[in-house]
């Protein structure tokens, strides 16, 4: 029992926090599609309550949320959720690095799964030849500008404040759903050559695609929090550079401050020597409980905000989803 789950180990303590998420998320995805058939089967099915949680996967819409919000001061009513868990992802990038994609995401949780089966299943990953994984990379953020081109600096304030009014908006969440429970073709065959990628290539998806990630990463190169070697007691084993699973060469760098790092602590964990290798708050080292604790205050923290705020709750009544739902299927196409 001790192999799997070492309560010292500050790296189990993460993968639990992450395979609570995932159950999590999971949950509220259940729920949220028994809340949609009650509409589809126009009441013939009991109702069970829509879960706010589910808007933490409309970054796009989050992503104009946020820009009307700062223009206008209007906080947006429809999924106000959205808003309140992408501003909260954003601060606990800006606090604690990157840590929402090794403590939060389910993609994440699935990516690393991946990994550690290929692992298994051939004795290693594999790794893209140097100039190739640069490009690769790059890909992410050319996603992530054309995201911000597109909204940041394309849509003026009247576009946006009509795109949060309009229906399609207003069922963004239904339509997601309906992604994953009506998928095309296409999207099974992306879904999984991404995950048999996974397999083979340590995080595929967070690594090469995801813009969101490549957002959060450059944010956190701003945060107080980097991964600390102290060069007299490090015995230069390899051993943080051989288990970093977003392939940083940990040891040969005194502060890591690359946007790939995602506060994993997994480095730490596999450092043989003590103090040799820490979390640290500007320079002083920090416990890496301590750091596990304070992602989780800032996540909690954040949407307890929204909570308190009446920002969590959408504006929505039982009416408008008897109107809306029926109208998913045809809004989009």
């Amino acid at each position: 029992m001790k192999k799997i789950f070492n309560i010292k180990n500050a790296s189990h303590w993460r993968q639990l926090i992450q395979w609570l998420f995932l159950g999590w998320c999971l949950f509220l995805g259940v729920q949220f599609a028994l809340f949609v058939r009650h509409f589809e089967s126009k009441g013939q099915l009991d109702y069970f309550p829509r879960p706010p949680g589910v808007e933490g996967f409309l970054p796009i819409g989050s992503l104009v949320s946020l820009k009307t919000w700062l223009f206008t001061g209007h906080f947006d009513t429809v999924h106000p959720a959205a808003l309140v868990l992408f501003l909260t992802f954003l601060a606990m990038a800006l606090l604690t690095r990157k840590s929402f994609c090794s403590f939060v995401c389910p993609v994440g949780t699935a990516s690393e799964v991946g990994w550690k089966l290929g692992q298994k299943l051939f004795g290693r990953n594999f790794r893209i030849w140097r100039g190739f994984d640069l490009f690769f990379q790059f890909i992410k953020y050319a996603l992530l500008f054309f995201f911000a081109k597109l909204i940041l600096f394309g849509m003026p304030v009247v576009a946006l404040k009509e795109f949060l009014a309009a229906p399609y908006w207003a069922i963004a969440d239904i339509k997601m759903l309906h992604f994953f429970t009506n998928m095309s073709t296409t999207s099974m065959i992306v879904i999984t050559s991404l995950s048999l990628l996974s397999v083979v290539y340590k995080n595929f998806w967070c690594r090469y695609l995801c813009p969101y990630g490549a957002l959060l990463g450059l944010l956190s190169m701003f945060s107080p929090f980097k991964i600390t070697r102290n060069l007299d007691k490090c015995i230069d084993c390899g051993s943080c550079s051989r288990s970093c699973p977003s392939l940083i060469d940990v040891q040969h760098k005194v502060r890591v401050n690359s946007p790939e790092c995602t506060g994993c602590l997994t480095c730490v964990s596999n450092c043989p020597e003590k103090g040799a290798l820490d979390m640290a708050f500007w320079k002083k080292p920090i416990s890496r409980f301590a750091f596990i604790v304070l992602v989780l205050v800032v996540f909690g923290g954040g949407v307890l905000t929204g909570m308190l705020t009446d920002h969590w709750q959408t504006s929505l009544s039982y009416r408008d989803y008897q109107r809306l739902v029926p109208m998913a299927s045809r809004l989009g196409h």
